[in-house]
């Protein structure tokens, strides 16, 4: 289940050219199911109109503390008390210092002092106004309270000027609002994920590889990330952005993510070889590129080292490993067989032969094979699939 669906969630837009941005998210938001409600400040109304947020959103758009017209009795506390996620975004230098000290003078500061649920700021300003020593000591002070501030990209600012304190896109803004309504039930754990297709060069132009997109990989990494886990990524070729918030390490070859798997795999609870590791690699790699010839051209290939298996025999007490094994017959047996011989508590089986499973799709069909049972999973989402995964890790754990 989405966990945005239902879930009110405030956005607090305060006056910067950025505030154009939070339309997108209203609107993102509003298909996802949640709850929007936009309270702007009196600057902001020169950078959009509220009639936007009220059409994206299906709310009124808040911009008086006193408004006499508003539906609750004591506006600020009614809405403060029912919020689950509260957004501000752009947040000025101003409105975050006012916050900072308590200050309420209005309603996105009076509902924002009343508010108990999780409270984000993701800072918009000049970049020698964020840096400054005040701005930063009222982020450490916002921190202090238990407010999350997002950090600002680096890039060209409206002023013109480049550095620090452009907002975050409307999608990393979803992001931090989704992992603040996520339970954090693997708070504690640390879990590496491999994920993407290995790239095997014979030359400097040319490489064997496979169709694997990472996207499995990629939304494994992110759900145990949104759920509370440290997370490392250990990827090789991926045709999707990687997720915010879990530690990110590039491996191209199956040699490169040996031996980064080797090096980090002694002090993880939970490992997930989701990648796709080439079984073979080109015995030379040639230092120029092969020059096209006559005839056929034939490439000698040695095996690779298998990962999982090294895993299985390098295991320590208390880890848990999981692999995935992509068939295009005998899924159960083959699956099962490779369970046994490779040492692991788990593996995600699937068949490329299924509709909607396989690489480079958005949807996944898979089942769920430990040494004591087989449980098969209908299609969904490579998102609802990754939580169904460590949701059943966790309890084969317990």
């Amino acid at each position: 289940m989405d966990v945005l669906k239902g879930k009110k969630i405030i956005l607090g837009v305060t006056g910067s050219i950025a505030a154009y941005k939070i339309a997108y998210l209203c609107s993102s938001l509003r298909k996802r199911g949640a709850d929007t409600t936009v309270i702007m400040t009196k600057n902001a109304l020169n950078f959009i109109n509220p009639i936007t947020f009220e059409t994206l959103t299906g709310n009124k758009c808040l911009l008086d503390t006193f408004d006499r017209n508003f539906e609750y009795d004591v506006e600020h506390v009614e809405l403060a008390k029912n919020a689950d996620v509260f957004l501000t975004a752009p947040a000025s230098a101003n409105v975050m210092a006012k916050a900072a000290c308590g200050i309420a003078d209005d309603m996105l500061t009076t509902t924002l002092l009343a508010c108990t649920c999780p409270k984000l700021f993701a800072p918009a300003m000049n970049t020698r106004m964020y840096l400054n020593p005040v701005t930063q000591d009222n982020i450490l002070k916002l921190e202090h309270y238990g407010c999350r501030v997002i950090r600002p990209a680096t890039g060209y600012l409206a002023c013109g000027d480049t550095g620090e304190g452009k907002m975050p896109e409307p999608d990393e803004l979803l992001e931090h609002i989704e992992y603040a309504l996520t339970p954090k039930d693997m708070e504690g754990l640390r879990v590496l994920v491999t994920a993407g297709a290995t790239r095997e060069r014979m030359d400097p132009v040319r490489f064997i590889t496979n169709n694997s997109t990472g996207k499995m990989g990629i939304a494994l990494a992110r759900a145990a990330y949104l759920r509370g886990a440290e997370v490392t990524l250990v990827y090789a070729g991926i045709s999707v952005p990687l997720p915010l918030g879990p530690v990110a390490v590039k491996a191209e070859s199956a040699a490169g993510m040996a031996e980064e798997v080797k090096n980090l795999s002694a002090d993880r609870d939970i490992i997930i070889k989701a990648a796709a590791v080439a079984d073979y690699t080109p015995s030379v790699v040639h230092d120029e590129k092969v020059k096209k010839k006559d005839g056929d051209l034939g490439i000698p290939l040695k095996r690779t080292e298998d990962i999982l298996k090294w895993l299985g025999e390098n295991r320590r007490e208390g880890q848990f490993l999981c692999g995935f094994s992509m068939e295009t017959e005998n899924v159960l047996e083959n699956s099962k067989e490779k369970l046994h011989k490779k040492n692991v508590d788990m593996i995600i089986a699937n068949s490329l032969r299924v509709e909607g499973a396989g690489f480079g799709t958005d949807t996944n069909v898979v089942t769920v094979i430990t040494k004591d049972a087989a449980k098969e999973f209908p299609i969904m989402s490579k998102k609802d699939v990754a939580d169904e995964i460590f949701s059943e890790i966790l309890r084969a754990r317990d």
